[in-house]
């Protein structure tokens, strides 16, 4: 039996499967693990508005979203880091002139995820919420996070030289760059959280797939690497669990979590 106090989970790639589902089986499981006590958060990359429809069926206690530049606790922020307008537009206008004038931007503010994508994002991806359309012209708000676009490593870095004010961390899966202010991670958020919640470090387990989620693993009391995550990921993991399309954090829950539970007619299978 585990004896952790809360489970943390990445969206992409680890609590969604890859068609942006959550399933019955790992929403039972995460329901049992809640009403044994167990608090249930979700750290993310997405912003608060393209988690929305995730966080309105899982409801967790803990919400860290755009990377851990926001936090909430029970619908409540208690930890919030921005870029201010004018350094948003700095970056903005950084990026354009490292990686080009067309090359795609994601914003996250408190308010809204604005794009400019040549292609609509929610016609790719449903679950990506209410997303708006800007040319990022004259664009004059305050950001939560900014995403870019580089096909070029060499230009890539050059960009992290120029924003070494920013925390910055690629995603696997394409060739996109995540920038928030200079500390806010994942799993600085987390510490926020367990001072808000007096809880410690090693009462946290921790689940995760992308390069953004290596630090969160490392110092949670337990971190657990999809089987589809990334090498450097499985790696850095406690553990290695199945995939996020073979019921991997469902398995570990009913196995280590709820071990007297029956589910589905039979006992879960070893993982």
């Amino acid at each position: 039996m585990e004896d952790g106090r809360l489970l943390l989970f990445d969206l992409d790639g680890t609590l969604l499967h890859s068609d942006k589902s959550i399933s019955p089986r790992t929403l039972q499981a995460l329901q049992k693990c809640r009403q044994k006590g167990v608090l249930i958060g979700i750290s993310t990359s997405r912003g608060a508005q393209n988690a929305a429809s995730f966080t309105e069926e899982l409801q967790p206690d803990i919400l860290i979203v755009s990377g851990g530049a926001l936090v909430r606790y029970q619908d409540k922020d208690i930890y919030k880091a921005v870029f201010s307008k004018e350094e948003t537009q700095q970056i903005i206008s950084a990026a354009r002139r490292v990686a080009g004038v067309d090359c795609e931007i994601t914003v996250d503010t408190m308010k809204a995820h604005y794009w400019n994508y040549k292609t609509d994002p929610k016609k790719q991806d449903k679950s990506w919420g209410d997303s708006v359309y800007t040319d990022f012209t004259d664009f004059a708000e305050s950001s939560l996070k900014i995403c870019v676009e580089i096909f070029d490593d060499s230009r890539a870095r050059r960009l992290q030289d120029m924003l070494k004010d920013c925390d910055c961390v690629r995603f696997s899966d394409g060739y996109w760059y995540k920038f928030t202010p200079a500390g806010v991670t994942k799993e600085n958020a987390i510490r926020e959280v367990c001072t808000a919640l007096t809880i410690s470090l090693k009462d946290i387990i921790a689940f995760g797939d992308d390069y953004a989620d290596i630090g969160m693993l490392k110092l949670c009391g337990k971190g657990i690497a999809m089987g589809n995550a990334a090498e450097e990921v499985k790696k850095a993991a406690d553990l290695v669990i199945g995939s996020n399309d073979e019921e991997g954090i469902a398995e570990y829950l009913e196995r280590f979590f709820l071990p007297e539970e029956i589910f589905f007619g039979e006992r879960t299978a070893s993982i």
